[in-house]
């Protein structure tokens, strides 16, 4: 589908259409006045009306005519087997979290794009609740061990699994890496509690230059990041794109389409991880990612990155992020990548 980079620009050219309309408005009013000054008086009352907003879309910030959906959000895998995957450069938000041995899998958050497809997608995992509870949507999967689907329905969600509408195998992949979706045929399936839009998780800046990081972070080149001895992602600063483009170790991340993955945000999050119980099929324990509570991270947005303190009141309640000062944390508008890194084993590195 798309890069990130048409995220800025069709910020660019709704910010630039919105101000030629203003502009357009204001020489008609004062065409019609006889005179020069803005006159807008609506209502007869003698006050000027407030310029008009545009339409945003909630979990990116961005404008554009927003389509009344619900979040969709999909268990992909991660793996060098599975990539590259489809359908994350569409993404609103994708959430990075390790898994058994080691491996990491994402979370991708549609609302704003739906790509026309998206995977390979794999099982649930005990954290996907709190992961993606705050959207109120669906979180799509393979399936999954009875208790952690149940745990992802308790936050909120509606669970879709394989064998329903949308989901299909392709055959250029071997299994269990071949199973993908088409995201509006999952979405079609909504039940009445859960056809809403979602409510928006992060703030958002006016610009770039006005996101927190910007004003009170440093130089950020490059974010390495290590999850587990076989996960370690970085994202380095792309001035021209204004956006982090990723890599896996030092390989450079593809989707499918060939686009390069970038994110206008990259939200660090330490976590506590505990044992969910049970082990994989080589036997590897299952850890959980503990989301519900606090700690410490850092965001990196428009060339800067700053130290942060996050919290979550609950699995549907959303991940509020601040600075050391207590102010809520505004991003650029875009996407933004969550990296979950294990409190006492992962690390982070600013260069």
């Amino acid at each position: 589908m798309h890069n990130h980079r048409p995220f800025k620009l069709l910020a660019a050219v709704a910010i630039l259409a919105l101000a030629g309309g203003a502009l357009a408005a204001c020489k008609k009013a004062e065409d019609e006045s006889g005179g020069g000054g803005s006159v807008v008086d609506p209502d007869g009352s003698g006050k000027q009306a407030p310029p008009e907003v545009p339409p945003l879309w909630p979990l990116t910030g961005l404008p554009g005519d927003v389509v009344e959906r619900p979040a969709l959000s999909v268990k992909v895998e991660n793996p060098k087997v599975a990539r590259p995957q489809s359908g994350l450069e569409s993404a609103d938000i994708v959430w990075e979290q390790m898994v058994e041995g080691g491996e990491s899998r994402l979370v991708a958050v549609f609302h704003s794009q739906l790509p026309d497809s998206v995977g390979p997608v794999r099982s649930v995992r005990p954290m996907d609740g709190a992961i993606a509870g705050p959207t109120h949507g669906i979180l799509a999967c393979s399936g999954g061990a009875a208790q952690f689907i149940a745990k992802t329905a308790d936050a909120g969600l509606q669970v879709v699994q394989e064998n329903s509408a949308g989901f299909y195998r392709s055959t250029d992949r071997s299994m269990p890496h071949n199973l993908y979706l088409r995201p509006a045929d999952v979405i079609a399936q909504a039940n009445d509690s859960h056809k809403a839009p979602p409510p928006a998780e992060f703030q958002f800046a006016g610009s770039d230059a006005t996101s927190t990081a910007a004003k009170q972070g440093t130089d950020a080149a490059m974010i390495s990041l290590v999850l587990s001895s076989v996960s370690k992602p970085k994202w380095t600063w792309a001035a021209s794109s204004g956006t982090f483009l990723r890599s896996e170790q030092d390989e450079p991340a593809m989707a499918a389409s060939g686009v390069r993955l970038s994110a206008a945000n990259v939200l660090v999050i330490s976590v506590e991880i505990q044992n969910a119980g049970g082990t994989d099929a080589a036997g590897s324990p299952i850890p959980e990612s503990m989301l519900v509570g606090s700690g410490t991270g850092l965001v990196a947005s428009a060339g800067k990155s700053l130290e942060i303190d996050w919290s979550k009141e609950s699995a549907a309640a959303p991940l509020v992020i601040k600075t050391k000062a207590g102010e809520v944390v505004q991003l650029v508008a875009g996407q933004t990548w969550v990296e979950l890194i294990p409190r006492n084993t992962g690390t982070w590195t600013v260069s």
